[in-house]
């Protein structure tokens, strides 16, 4: 018996992996607007024994994959069609 999960998500998943980049502005609000790594990862420790791991935040964020291609498309357009040098915002 197959079971087919339903995924409230999956609109807005789809929306981020199919939006495409014409924007110069837009394109320089998402690149800077989301980050280039995951945030922290932490071990809670007291006298040397861990308490509690938290997790890296983007295991916590269920679009953090769409979220991080979106931003490498915007950072492409900002390269590749703008002519943009990115270190200048690093």
């Amino acid at each position: 018996m197959t079971q087919h999960r339903f995924d409230l998500l999956h609109p807005v998943r789809q929306w981020l992996d199919h939006l495409e980049i014409h924007n110069p502005e837009v394109a320089q609000f998402i690149y800077k607007a989301i980050p280039a790594q995951c945030p922290f990862e932490r071990d809670i420790k007291i006298l040397g024994r861990t308490l509690f791991h938290i997790p890296p935040m983007c295991k916590l964020n269920p679009l953090y994959d769409q979220l991080v291609g979106l931003r490498f498309r915007a950072m492409c357009y900002l390269v590749d069609e703008c002519g943009i040098d990115l270190q200048v915002w690093s």
